[in-house]
């Protein structure tokens, strides 16, 4: 990973080095998390594509920013359209801002589209970051952060959703959820369900906000403290993974050995393969495979 530019060397100008699309995150709550990047881009670009253009408007009022160039519709229901509208813009030498309603594009929100057909095009695509409600709950919930899965919104259907939920429940990484504030009680129940009452968990609401909320609990826990009170603002749910069970099969894993072996594979080395793909100490299955052959 190249190392951050020196403090007080600015970064090329977007309007100086051509056409290109750049997605910018925007502040998930406090404004003050707004980078100089996305200021700079939205007094600068020719065209700033926004998922509402009101909320864009209001944004750069609140940054004290006056947004020069077109200000052009950019939603999950004109994505298609407006694809190709901000692709020739790019390829004609213009600087195209890509904003949200908060946080950062793509992540639960309009840009793939953009940005695949862009990448198959050769069109040059580049990125201001900053704020995602992903991580910023992944940091706050107190779970592991070494290998975690974002799920977006749980399907609405009972079934896809169920389907979804079995599968998820054998995954070993922390898992991150969105969810709507008037679901957020089913949601945790359908999590209890699937992963179990002692499944750890964490809620987060309105992150970054006055009224920030971040409670950690077992999902038996946190299903009892939704049910408790009206819960409003943006939700994200974060859990545990599961947790492996323990291999218990000695027979299987001697019978593993001895297949290892049987193929020409030295016993200690076999022993080794064997006991590190079923998660076993190596001196426990040695000695089982030793006594199995007296």
């Amino acid at each position: 990973m190249a190392a951050p530019q020196t403090p007080g060397t600015p970064a090329p100008s977007d309007a100086t080095v051509g056409g290109r699309i750049v997605l910018a995150a925007t502040p998930i709550g406090n404004l003050s998390d707004a980078s100089q990047h996305l200021r700079d881009l939205l007094a600068t670009a020719d065209v700033v594509a926004a998922e509402d253009t009101r909320r864009a408007h209001h944004l750069a009022q609140g940054l004290g920013v006056r947004i020069a160039g077109r200000v052009v519709s950019h939603h999950e229901h004109n994505e298609r359209e407006s694809t190709e509208e901000l692709l020739a813009a790019a390829r004609g030498g213009a600087v195209v801002a890509v904003v949200t309603d908060a946080g950062m594009p793509l992540v639960s929100d309009p840009g793939y589209r953009l940005v695949s057909t862009a990448a198959r095009e050769d069109v040059p695509v580049t990125c201001a970051p900053g704020p995602s409600a992903v991580t910023t709950a992944l940091a706050l919930s107190g779970l592991p952060t070494d290998r975690f899965a974002f799920e977006g919104f749980l399907p609405r259907k009972e079934g896809e959703r169920a389907r979804l939920l079995a599968e998820l429940s054998r995954d070993g990484r922390t898992l991150v959820f969105f969810e709507s504030p008037h679901r957020l009680a089913a949601t945790l129940s359908s999590l209890r369900e699937a992963f179990g009452a002692d499944r750890p968990a964490c809620v987060a609401r309105e992150l970054t906000k006055l009224h920030e909320e971040v409670v950690r609990d077992s999902l038996d826990g946190l299903v009892e403290w939704a049910g408790s009170k009206e819960i409003k603002g943006e939700i994200v749910i974060v859990t545990a993974g599961a947790t492996a069970a323990p291999d218990t099969d000695t027979a299987g894993q001697v019978a593993d050995v001895e297949v290892l072996v049987a193929s020409g594979t030295r016993l200690k080395e076999a022993v080794a393969a064997v006991a590190a793909a079923r998660g076993v100490a190596k001196r426990e299955l040695y000695e089982a495979v030793l006594a199995s052959r007296q």
